[in-house]
């Protein structure tokens, strides 16, 4: 348990909004740094502090925690211009909860160790919903201290921590498995509702029946009602499964591993975001069928047939 009850944060994104205000509720003081102007003042309102770069939010802090959506977007946040990690407190923690590759998060511990700086890999699960309420799934793997650190964290932040042990890019592979199914259900879930209702099954009664049937998932479960209300505002948008999936394609690359189901569902994410569709929600991975097959899987637009 670590007695600072101080952090910084950057990303104050769709998940990185609710983790940081359940920081604040947590007691926490939060100073935190987003692109989003909009955000940023957002987070002032709900009683947290502003900064105007990560170097700013990170100076003299012993623990920042990172929601950004690439590794790429990260190696910027804390390595760039007016980057975080040499403001930092020296021996500070650095809790990354973004989705990237297991090599990503090694070769960005490298550099912080190379500081004096520990790194958690610690990705989310849970969605905006699960951030909000404080009730996240967080998986890391770090050294001990660095858990000490960030313990308090994610405790005001999660419902569950597993720790996975020291070695930096376990965390990452996990969060790569989920990734996996998470994309393949949501692709599925999208096929299997078209098809229904291309064959003239009323979208309604095919999510009341198969939500509590055999074939149904989490994801069915959370996703088929943005297609049923025909609302895409994103909430985990089509381009983070472009990515996601890309990283366990990439992973299957390095290990000689076969993976033809998730290379389906990663075609299917990249055909709904060619469409135009890259920035609403995942869900509207299913307008890629709509489109083939000309119907509409959403309760008003479905035409029961004659």
């Amino acid at each position: 348990m670590s007695m600072d009850r101080t952090a910084a944060f950057v990303g104050l994104g769709a998940m990185g909004m609710g983790m940081a205000r359940s920081l604040l509720a947590g007691g926490f003081s939060v100073t935190a740094y987003d692109v989003n102007a909009a955000a940023t003042a957002s987070f002032v309102e709900a009683g947290g502090q502003a900064a105007s770069s990560p170097a700013q939010a990170a100076q003299g802090r012993v623990l920042l925690l990172i929601v950004v959506a690439t590794a790429a977007q990260a190696e910027a946040v804390l390595f760039g211009e007016k980057g975080a990690a040499p403001a930092l407190a020296a021996g500070a923690t650095v809790a990354l909860h973004s989705t990237v590759g297991p090599e990503a998060m090694q070769a960005i511990g490298t550099r912080l160790g190379a500081l004096g700086l520990r790194l958690l890999d610690a990705p989310i699960s849970g969605g905006a919903a699960k951030a909000a309420l404080g009730e996240l799934t967080i998986m890391a793997s770090g050294e001990a201290a660095a858990f000490a650190a960030a313990d308090d964290a994610f405790e005001a932040m999660a419902e569950r921590v597993y720790r996975l042990g020291e070695g930096i890019g376990v965390a990452s592979t996990v969060k790569m498995v989920n990734q996996l199914l998470a994309g393949v259900h949501i692709a599925a879930a999208a096929e299997a509702m078209a098809l229904g209702v291309r064959a003239g099954a009323d979208p309604q009664v095919l999510y009341d029946v198969i939500g509590n049937a055999a074939g149904s998932s989490w994801m069915f479960q959370n996703r088929v009602p943005h297609m049923l209300d025909g609302d895409y505002t994103p909430l985990s948008a089509v381009e983070i499964f472009v990515k996601d999936l890309g990283i366990v394609l990439d992973e299957g690359r390095q290990q000689r591993f076969p993976l033809p189901i998730a290379a389906a569902a990663h075609q299917q994410f990249l055909a709904a975001a060619a469409a135009g569709f890259g920035r609403e929600d995942d869900s509207a991975v299913v307008k890629v069928y709509e489109q083939l097959a000309g119907i509409d899987v959403s309760r008003k637009g479905f035409k029961p047939p004659d």
